[in-house]
């Protein structure tokens, strides 16, 4: 781990009030560690935002398995992106809806291109593209 620096913010009291209640609802022991949350998060936004550079994303979809050959469509585009696709995870959420969740690793306009083509394909009734860093570069 580099070494730590402190830094002043100047922040509206009402805005921090209401950052302090937000941390305070999802865990966070301090504002720090929630401030580099909210900064790595912009980076990775960055970085996903340049088309040459390696991301990962997980890809989660819902679908209704008895539209007619869905689920052939769907396996067919994950077999012609295979270098891209590293797993997927399959579940019955009832007897009709699937849920399909993918990873995804490669240059980021790549990554974007697989999961649109995987969300608009007929039958998919939700789809949604979660990227992160490819490395420990943050």
């Amino acid at each position: 781990m580099s070494q730590l620096t402190r830094i002043g913010v100047a922040i509206d009291e009402d805005l921090l009030e209401r950052f302090d209640s937000l941390i305070q609802s999802r865990g966070y022991s301090n504002r720090s560690e929630a401030f580099r949350d909210l900064i790595r998060e912009q980076l990775v936004e960055a970085k996903a935002a340049s088309p040459d550079q390696e991301v990962v994303g997980s890809l989660t979809l819902v679908y209704d398995h008895h539209v007619r050959m869905l689920s052939d469509k769907l396996l067919n585009l994950q077999h012609d992106h295979h270098k891209e696709i590293l797993s997927t995870l399959h579940v019955h959420l009832d007897h009709d809806n699937c849920l399909e969740v993918m990873l995804i690793r490669g240059a980021a306009e790549r990554v974007n291109a697989i999961a649109d083509q995987l969300i608009s394909t007929k039958g998919v009734r939700h789809g949604k593209l979660t990227i992160a860093a490819a490395g420990a570069d943050l």
